[in-house]
């Protein structure tokens, strides 16, 4: 009797150890950081379908949409640190309450347009250089089973599908990829955005392939973003899959795990 009170004793102990390993877990994962995965192609080739990553959701102060409503009972956002220009954000849609990624782009009291595919801020253009193409395979990818949108397009099934890409480098000094898929598309023409105070412009890095700050909320765009949206900062990829489902083990990338997000 003895020896079974002692086994049950120490399953006992392993089942609170196990409840508080996943209560810490889910209080940090509240707090802290929340994971995200990619589901469209939108921030190519910066962020790919499949790339799995952390939200570090203090980067910039609590939010009702940053923490749990009980423990951040107010409206707005308490800013610990203003988002910088080029900062790779998550945050809530403010009319379908999706999540969304995109790269920050504009601050508030810039201005902002596109004019033949070329990006100005404050009136001055952003320097583009060209950086070769971009492939990959044309092929569904992830759980939506969507197919890449290709500059060379028609392209068939397993076929290689290529985009132009630049290096965009903000006034800041921030540099990074954007893909170009075709010349005189929907948004390479704007009017010129004033961003208000309290809010922001994003852009997705696959500029003929985002539904951004270019677009209006009533068209499932982004429009200017109130800062209360922000959830947090995508800073490092932790690891990427190819394939339908985060548990398909012989689609993961292996050279994109642990990789910064730029």
């Amino acid at each position: 009797m003895a020896g079974k009170s002692k086994a049950d004793g120490g399953i006992m102990e392993t089942v609170k150890t196990i409840v508080w390993a996943l209560l810490i877990a889910g209080v940090f994962r509240t707090l802290f950081f929340q994971p995200f995965w990619i589901p469209s192609g939108s921030m190519k080739d910066t962020l790919l379908v499949g790339d799995f990553l952390f939200v570090n959701k203090m980067a910039y102060g609590y939010s009702r949409y940053s923490c749990p409503f009980s423990l951040c009972p107010f409206e707005g956002r308490i800013l610990a640190r203003a988002p910088e220009r080029g900062d790779v954000v998550v945050f809530r849609h403010p009319v379908n309450g999706s999540d969304f990624i995109k790269r920050l782009i504009g601050l508030p009291g810039d201005t902002v347009q596109m004019r033949d595919g070329h990006l100005f801020i404050n009136g001055e253009p952003v320097k583009m250089e060209p950086a070769g193409i971009f492939t990959e395979t044309f092929r569904k990818q992830g759980p939506m089973g969507y197919y890449p949108h290709c500059a060379n397009a028609p392209v068939g099934e397993g076929g290689l599908c290529k985009k132009e890409r630049f290096i965009e480098t903000l006034p800041n000094g921030v540099s990074h990829h954007i893909l170009n898929i075709r010349d005189r598309g929907y948004a390479d023409n704007t009017e010129v955005f004033a961003v208000p105070e309290g809010h922001y412009f994003f852009m997705g890095d696959n500029r003929d392939n985002s539904q951004d700050s270019r677009f209006p909320v009533v068209s499932g765009g982004v429009g200017m973003l109130p800062a209360e949206y922000l959830i947090g900062r995508a800073d490092r990829i932790m690891f990427s899959a190819a394939g339908r489902s985060l548990f398909f083990f012989w689609t993961w990338r292996a050279d994109r795990f642990f990789e910064a997000v730029e």
